[in-house]
């Protein structure tokens, strides 16, 4: 897997993705909103405006990987906060987080809505798809896959949708300092590990190579 992206005049981003790279893509975005959750919905008939006001949780989530994705304002992870450092994270946490889940969870649908809009894939007559992500036009085929063209604002969502993605799959592999990529690298494929491991590196390429783009 060797997709990266390259800025587009005007703004945004394009990756070439062959079919393998499209389904791994999507189907780790609908991981993640499963991972987040579907969240607090308005009961039918609750007042909307209401809703906007719902005050979150307090604590930290109990799973490793949604704690990472959602940490604590103040303090730190190798830090025992005093009674008045958990205190504010907690108040901070409560009036932040569900805005910060339901954001998490846009970035990683617009992820599924644009690979979606590729089209089929896999077509030996080149032709991966009529429209770009997000109604974006010109959406270039290519042979077993696709070239993704993404607007701006669609680029930033992805940006942080792979963000969160390589968070929750380093705290699955535990993963403290970007050192370690040598020895992930180094593990047989046997090791049952192997597969996340390719693919957070993977996820890695992709968002820096998204991030020049940005800043270029």
């Amino acid at each position: 897997m060797a997709g990266h992206f390259e800025p587009l005049p005007g703004g945004g981003a394009a990756a070439p993705l062959d079919e393998v790279e499209i389904s791994i893509l999507r189907s780790l975005a609908v991981q993640l909103m499963e991972l987040i959750g579907p969240g607090e919905e308005p009961a039918e008939g609750d007042d909307p405006l209401a809703a906007l006001f719902t005050e979150g949780p307090s604590e930290p989530p109990s799973d490793p990987a949604l704690a990472r994705l959602f940490p604590d304002a103040y303090g730190g992870p190798d830090q025992v906060p005093d009674d008045a450092t958990h205190a504010a994270a907690a108040e901070f946490r409560r009036y932040t987080e569900n805005d910060l889940r339901t954001r998490k969870r846009e970035d990683a649908l617009a992820v599924v809505r644009a690979l979606d809009a590729l089209g089929p894939v896999g077509g030996r007559d080149g032709s991966g798809g009529t429209g770009g992500p997000g109604g974006t036009d010109g959406t270039e085929g290519a042979v077993d896959g696709a070239v993704l063209r993404l607007k701006p604002d669609e680029s930033r969502q992805w940006l942080g949708a792979l963000n969160d993605l390589r968070l929750a799959i380093g705290t699955r592999l535990e993963v403290t300092d970007e050192d370690e990529s040598g020895e992930l690298l180094r593990l047989p494929d046997s090791d049952p590990r192997k597969p996340m491991v390719m693919a957070y590196l993977w996820l890695g390429g992709l968002q820096e190579s998204l991030i020049e783009t940005l800043t270029a």
